[in-house]
């Protein structure tokens, strides 16, 4: 179902002002769907299950399950994660007219921590539609108007304010330029400096297309390191800023970047992230993202023994083989 938006496309949306005692709703008005969908009770289930203070503020709860009854359509809503220590992570799917009147899709990826309202949510923008440097425009206006809803339930506000905005956003290219601003908004509980992941994949069945959106996402992001294969042994070590890798990760777990056993599409579901840590001076700095075959276990050892990381290969990759 269509959002119905509320206000002009170019007024932006504004807090119903408060009338006595009454509070504003926690999110705007929009019809409901009829009835629920499998997905959506599936999300709003997960978003109860999470019960105690120390998990979840109530507030928060109620929002993710008023968000979970509205966003009901197909592949609208998903819980990406809840975490007692990390707060919660799910996406959206909309859409939004551009400034050629044709619909954008938006894919928004929000991170509510545990201190949300009274901090600034994480937000990743991703689209089909749009360039890199273009959703990076959009993030920031919405970390902007974020900014202006504090302490307040704001995610339902911030899709239906991108939904009227965005044609206004994308005629304005100079926008472009707070782009450092947006990266220290969308990550106020993530560390700078140059960090490093490894990843571990089970398996890819459509390898040279699994490959191409690989190179494609850490080109987009900005990201070194190496694409590894070693048997069936399969790792993805990343280096570059600690969002950008925090970002790379919900790519991977959000598009549908390989094929099942049926050869449709399908999310990749089989991922670990084996170790994170920041950049210290021993390990190497990787100057661009390689993928490289290795023909024997020595040969992979020694790629990481190159790099500074003997000891973490001993303790996370040996394992892999056993």
């Amino acid at each position: 179902t269509e959002p119905e938006l509320v206000g002009g496309a170019s007024s932006g949306l504004q807090p119903a002002e408060r009338s006595g005692d009454a509070e504003r709703p926690l999110v705007a008005a929009r019809p409901h769907c009829s009835g629920t969908t499998g997905a959506a009770a599936a999300a709003e289930g997960a978003v109860l299950s999470v019960r105690g203070g120390a998990a979840m503020a109530e507030p928060v709860r109620e929002e993710l399950s008023a968000l979970a009854a509205i966003f009901c359509g197909p592949d609208e809503w998903e819980v990406l994660s809840l975490s007692e220590t990390d707060g919660a992570v799910f996406r959206i799917l909309t859409k939004a007219e551009g400034f050629t009147d044709t619909d954008i899709r938006l894919q928004l990826v929000f991170h509510l921590p545990l201190s949300y309202p009274s901090c600034l949510p994480g937000i990743v923008v991703n689209s089909k539609d749009l360039t890199r440097a273009q959703c990076e425009i959009v993030k920031e206006k919405l970390l902007e108007q974020a900014e202006t809803l504090l302490s307040e339930p704001m995610v339902h506000e911030l899709v239906l304010w991108i939904q009227q905005n965005l044609r206004h956003i994308l005629k304005r290219p100079e926008a472009g330029g707070g782009s450092e601003k947006c990266s220290s908004a969308a990550s106020v509980t993530v560390d700078d400096g140059l960090w490093m992941t490894l990843l571990h994949l089970d398996h890819m069945r459509s390898k040279t297309k699994y490959v191409k959106t690989v190179e494609k996402w850490v080109s987009d992001l900005r990201l070194t390191g190496r694409l590894m294969f070693m048997g069936k042994i399969i790792l993805i070590l990343l280096q570059g800023d600690r969002n950008d890798i925090k970002e790379y990760l919900i790519l991977q777990k959000t598009c549908k970047v390989d094929v099942d056993s049926s050869g449709k599409k399908c999310k990749e579901k089989m991922i670990s992230v084996l170790f994170e840590t920041k950049v210290q001076t021993e390990h190497k700095r990787f100057l661009a993202f390689e993928v490289k075959e290795y023909s024997s276990l020595d040969e992979l050892q020694k790629e990481f023994e190159t790099t500074g990381l003997k000891k973490l290969f001993s303790e996370f990759v040996l394992r892999l083989v056993k």
